[in-house]
């Protein structure tokens, strides 16, 4: 069994159960709280899956991220094809390095009600939510939010927290499909370049989109 498969299958053994008595569901709260008001700059390597309906997985990719709350992250994908998302404040840049196209949005929009919001937002982002539960498998602590608006993407998050660490999150969307992503080599609260934050769109790559050129950008 793979390390996807067998996180999946612990996503949902407690589709049908309870969820920890209400001292786990205050740890639960604690660790998110704590995520959201003490961390300020994240970045690590992860490998993230996409895992269909039936459970079976259907793409690997895998990385580096690196967070500076709130509202800037960067996340580079290498593995099986390279990509940039770089969000700098006022927008989201897509960059596909094999087809030299960049698309632009604007991060207010492209972020509001998204998993992203958690963790690149600030303390406030938590309001997006609903808190679904808390139950701990083996080492980890897993917490489950809901988003509020009943139009978002996806229906649930789950994040799981060891040694009151985020180390895993969990993404289930309205396709019935699962996005399981896994943080390693965690680094908190150091500082990262302001440049890599910033996106400057390369020589002879095609532009998708109308950047936003003006507004407030938190620092």
């Amino acid at each position: 069994m793979t390390r996807q498969i067998a996180l999946l299958l612990l996503l949902t053994l407690n589709v049908n159960g309870v969820f920890a008595q209400d001292g786990i569901d205050d740890l639960g709260k604690s660790l998110i709280k704590d995520f959201l008001t003490d961390v300020f700059t994240l970045e690590g390597s992860f490998e993230q899956s996409l895992i269909s309906a039936e459970g079976i997985i259907t793409e690997l990719t895998s990385g580096t991220m690196e967070i500076e709350r709130p509202m800037r992250f960067r996340w580079s994908y290498t593995e099986p094809y390279e990509q940039w998302l770089v969000a700098d404040g006022l927008n989201v840049w897509s960059y596909d390095l094999d087809l030299e196209q960049v698309t632009v949005k604007a991060q207010a929009k492209a972020l509001a009600n998204t998993p992203a919001l958690l963790l690149s937002g600030s303390s406030d982002a938590i309001e997006s939510f609903d808190f679904g539960g808390t139950f701990v498998e083996d080492s980890t602590t897993w917490v489950r939010l809901e988003p509020k608006d009943k139009n978002a993407a996806f229906n649930r998050i789950e994040l799981g927290f060891i040694e009151n660490q985020l180390l895993r999150m969990a993404f289930f969307d309205n396709l019935k499909q699962t996005t399981v992503v896994t943080f390693y080599d965690v680094k908190l609260n150091q500082q990262i370049k302001a440049s890599r934050f910033k996106f400057i769109i390369p020589d002879g790559v095609d532009l998708i989109g109308t950047p936003v050129t003006s507004g407030t950008v938190d620092n």
